[in-house]
């Protein structure tokens, strides 16, 4: 009998549990989900992009990229080492096959002696620069060693910053293989890994080493005009040959929600319309410009961006805010030496690269509040 009436008990509390709940009441809290690990491992995401840690700039390793920022607001920056450049030294020490270089400029040792290491080594090293730069120091240090090296002989400007490494890794941005562009100057700097991606780069190298093709020389084709790295879309462009400002136009005009930028230059009337009319839809849009471009530049879209009301500021620190970058939606990221100038677009050797990528956008927005929080209003 005492059996029976427990067992009667026990059903009937099963029974309330299964009665609604009464209105207003409370849901109950969902029991935890534990996830054990697997032994050696994280609960953490193995993916999750990890700082790179540098005495002088920012750094972080997104496992299929590598992205660097120069800090010149760094004391240690005063001392011309520890930043972005000893990660691009230390792959050229790895070469093993080739190293093809279109440098604007040079004056970083660190750069030159890697070079002339990896030659000595038996490694194929090739250099394109800009001519007004050629004769400088540290490219004739590198011809001495018995490197080639051109230059582009032409009124217009070989403005490029690229590294190929063994025909299967790039870098390039905004970065000058400078003193004054590591260490004094706000840039940034990317290492892709990638085999299509460092034919395109070769194929324009080769047009200006091999072929002799500058400017608005006709040129080779790309041969993958659109690359996908890790699931991540990106778009490659060369100027002049492939009318960059007219892509750029169409990106802005189809931007939805945001649009960053970090403009070295910017006196391009068709970009800057096209960020102002999306301005006028309601998308939030603020950018930082260098002071001296400003001051000294024909045509500057700073007093347009400001007449029209916009978030746009002059960088506040010593040295060049030497960047050229958009960030449109917090999705897609424009980056490389293309400044948003005519001549950019018409007469000077460039290249761009647009990642669809929400977690590099992140990385460089981290950039552009830094710069951001030292411009003047």
């Amino acid at each position: 009998m005492k059996s029976l009436i427990i067992l009667v008990l026990a059903v009937g509390v099963l029974l309330q549990g299964c009665q609604p709940l009464p209105a207003g009441s409370p849901a109950p809290n969902p029991a935890p989900t534990v996830t054990t690990a697997p032994t050696g491992s994280s609960t953490a995401s193995s993916d999750a992009p990890e700082k790179i840690p540098l005495p002088v700039g920012h750094g972080v390793d997104g496992g299929w990229y590598q992205l660097y920022f120069t800090d010149p607001s760094d004391p240690a920056s005063g001392q011309h080492s520890g930043g972005p450049d000893e990660t691009l030294v230390t792959a050229i020490d790895g070469a093993q096959l080739s190293v093809d270089a279109a440098l604007y400029s040079l004056t970083l040792d660190s750069v030159r002696q890697a070079l002339i290491r990896a030659h000595r080594r038996g490694v194929t090293v090739r250099v394109v620069m800009e001519s007004d730069n050629a004769d400088e120091y540290d490219p004739q240090a590198l011809k001495d060693a018995g490197i080639p090296l051109i230059g582009d002989r032409r009124e217009g400007l070989m403005h490029n910053k690229f590294v190929v490494i063994d025909q299967s890794e790039v870098w390039t941005g905004s970065m000058n293989m400078t003193d004054a562009g590591t260490y004094e100057d706000r840039n940034n700097l990317m290492r892709i890994p990638s085999q299509k991606l460092a034919a395109d780069y070769e194929a324009e190298f080769d047009e200006m080493f091999v072929d002799d093709h500058f400017g608005k020389d006709r040129g080779r084709a790309t041969p993958y005009p659109h690359v996908t790295v890790d699931d991540t879309p990106l778009d490659i462009y060369f100027s002049p040959d492939d009318h960059v400002q007219s892509r750029l136009v169409k990106l802005l005009s189809n931007a939805r929600l945001s649009i960053y930028f970090l403009a070295y230059s910017f006196t391009a009337d068709p970009l800057g319309e096209a960020i102002r009319e999306r301005a006028k839809a309601g998308l939030k849009v603020s950018g930082v410009m260098d002071a001296e471009q400003m001051r000294t530049n024909v045509g500057t879209e700073y007093d347009a961006f400001r007449a029209a009301g916009l978030d746009v500021r002059l960088d506040g620190e010593a040295g060049l805010m030497h960047n050229k970058v958009l960030i449109i939606d917090n999705q897609t990221v424009v980056m490389g030496s293309y400044n948003f100038t005519a001549s950019a677009e018409k007469t000077n050797d460039e290249n761009v690269i647009v990642i669809h990528n929400p977690e590099i956008a992140g990385y460089y927005m981290d950039e552009f509040r830094r710069i951001y929080a030292a411009a003047q209003p």
